[in-house]
């Protein structure tokens, strides 16, 4: 084995690049992430030579002459100084790697000034090694990176096409331009622009100017502040009948910090879980912001990796918020949110006791562990566990929808039915078309999910139903959740059931279709036994398509449907309504109008 000898400075900086540039779009994120903590309200981007040339121009502060040797330095920065700031951090970037890393892998010219002074400073890098000299500029910094991984060239070989490389830059500079509305961002590829933000601090606005104007009237907003826990969330997320085919739509902030975070995700996909068809998307744009303490960015050098002092809070705070957002819900304290801070132990039992319902957290030192919490006294923290999580959410559920004042009903001005199946409505911008199946279903749902007693309907006579031995041995596990839903079930053999009762809403409808509904596919998601049993009776109970419906009939599923929180889609994901616009059929016609 060879001696141990110490690496030169050039070769430690090109082996912590690795680690914080990875390619083309890694030093784009740097310098842009940089130049928005210097307080830049512009910011040009420019890329060209196959994405290995990069420049990055803003208004921001500039570096100070004194600071320039250190700036290019390894582990130099102006954003922490202490162990505590670790635990405070507002900036994006705070390791001072990236100008070290970037310096040994490329050829950088920086030109810099800052306000207090009349002259700027241009820094030459290669190799490394750093000379600087004075030059006339305007207050701000220019970035200019040229042959990027030109020693390097194992890394230049697995770099991909440079259209690829660029749809990486178009992509991070799209998520930054979301996180930061009120900086003006401009992207160029070869002298075209590409990407160009206006920085109202509009967010609608900038959503509208990197994507398109599309989007912006499926998109609905979410707003909620938590002074008890110092929490706030704010952006929008798109309605459930405009998706997508997959989750880059999911742009995901702490603090304005961009993020891969599996808390963050699952509360998106739990929100919108019996919204959407399998396999599909909704667009989000959401920024959280917490007290810096309670999370941890300081995983992975590329920042994007979070804990949360308490993920479970913050999952259902996020999941209702979404929730609320969606039924129209801006700005409105969320009560249950606030149990997620109890008083010390020593003090509980001076506390008035909590109103409990069937599905509330029982939340008294007795059934602490009971209920599924766990305090944590040492790190100060409060733990749910999977199933308390359910019931939290459920609990909310059902406060939002019994809270709602209830706006007056507008009658409807139906014009009829289309092929028995589509509700036709005439409406002030246009024809409303209406599945009267999937209506009716959606109302349905939300009233088995939301009600607390369900009305059943005692059966005289019911079908012996036959059952696999599996399937007997699932429902007999999980008889509970079938009463919860007024079902009555009795087994007179080991695979023979009865039903002695059924939901109100399923007394004409034949059980051996419900049980065989209920049980397809289910063996590998006993999980989502509860679920399936709510959409299966939702269905079900609903008046088909094809059925020929009067006037009245119509008008009452219509009543119902518009006091659904989510009137978007049925459970399955299926959209339930389409508007064709007047001004639509007015131009088909040729009528100016």
């Amino acid at each position: 084995m060879a001696r141990i000898k110490q690496l030169s400075k050039h070769l430690i900086n090109q082996i912590a690049a690795g680690e914080v540039i990875e390619r083309p779009a890694s030093v784009v994120k740097e310098l842009v992430e940089n130049s928005i903590d210097a307080g830049a309200t512009k910011v040009s981007i420019e890329i060209t030579n196959d994405c290995r040339d990069i420049r990055v121009a803003d208004n921001g502060s500039g570096i100070h002459p004194d600071d320039i040797m250190l700036a290019f330095s390894k582990h130099a920065t102006s954003k922490i100084s202490t162990d505590e700031d670790l635990y405070n951090i507002h900036t994006l970037g705070f390791r001072g790697e990236a100008l070290s890393s970037i310096i040994s892998i490329s050829k950088l010219v920086c030109t810099t000034r800052t306000a207090d002074f009349d002259y700027g400073t241009r820094v030459t890098c290669e190799n490394s090694e750093v000379k600087y000299a004075q030059t006339g500029c305007a207050v701000g910094t220019i970035m200019e990176v040229k042959n990027l991984f030109y020693n390097i060239p194992a890394r230049l070989k697995f770099l991909k096409s440079s259209n690829t490389e660029f749809a990486y830059i178009q992509e991070l500079v799209q998520s930054i331009s979301l996180a930061h509305p009120e900086c003006s961002i401009e992207l160029k590829k070869n002298g075209k622009t590409v990407l160009k933000t206006s920085g109202q601090n509009n967010l609608l606005q900038t959503i509208k100017e990197v994507y398109s104007n599309d989007v912006i009237p499926n998109l609905k907003e979410v707003l909620k502040t938590d002074d008890l826990s110092g929490l706030k969330i704010s952006g929008y997320v798109s309605m459930p009948n405009y998706t997508r085919s997959s989750k880059k739509s999911y742009h995901m902030y702490i603090n304005s910090r961009a993020v891969k975070d599996p808390v963050f995700q699952k509360s998106i996909d739990t929100a919108y879980k019996a919204l959407i068809a399998n396999g599909k998307y909704p667009f989000v744009v959401l920024n959280l912001e917490i007290n810096p303490a309670d999370v941890d960015v300081n995983v992975h050098p590329t920042k994007k990796e979070v804990r949360y002092k308490n993920p479970n809070q913050i999952f259902n705070f996020i999941y209702t918020s979404i929730q609320g957002g969606l039924a129209n819900y801006i700005e409105r304290k969320i009560d249950t949110l606030e149990q997620f801070k109890p008083e010390p132990l020593e003090n509980i039992s001076n506390q008035k006791p909590i109103p409990k319902t069937e599905n509330m957290i029982d939340f008294s030192t007795k059934n602490l562990e009971k209920s599924g919490i766990i305090v944590d006294k040492e790190e100060d923290t409060v733990y749910l566990t999977d199933e308390a999580m359910e019931k939290l959410q459920v609990q909310t559920q059902q406060q939002m929808f019994v809270q709602t004042e209830t706006e007056p009903l507008i009658e409807e001005n139906i014009i009829g039915q289309y092929k028995n199946t589509y509700i036709l409505i005439e409406k002030e911008d246009g024809l409303e078309i209406v599945d009267q199946h999937i209506a009716e279903e959606r109302y349905n749902y939300e009233k088995l999910r939301f009600e607390k007693n369900i009305t059943s309907q005692m059966l005289f006579i019911s079908d012996v139903v036959s059952v696999s031995s599996s399937e007997a041995e699932l429902i007999k596990e999980n008889i509970d959740k079938f009463e919860k839903f007024g079902f009555g079930i009795e087994f007179t053999k080991d695979n023979e059931l009865i039903f002695r009762k059924v939901p109100q809403i399923l007394a004409k409808v034949n059980p051996k279709e419900i049980i065989a509904d209920i049980l397809e596919n289910i063996e590998g998601d006993i999980d989502g036994l509860e679920e399936r049993i709510m959409r299966t009776t939702a269905c079900k109970a609903s008046v088909k398509a094809g059925q020929k419906l009067s006037l009245w009939q119509m008008q009452e599923i219509i009543k119902k449907w518009r006091t659904t929180k989510m009137p978007y889609t049925c459970p399955h994901g299926r959209p339930i309504t389409h508007t064709i616009k007047h001004k639509d059929i007015a131009a088909f016609f040729q009528r100016n109008e």
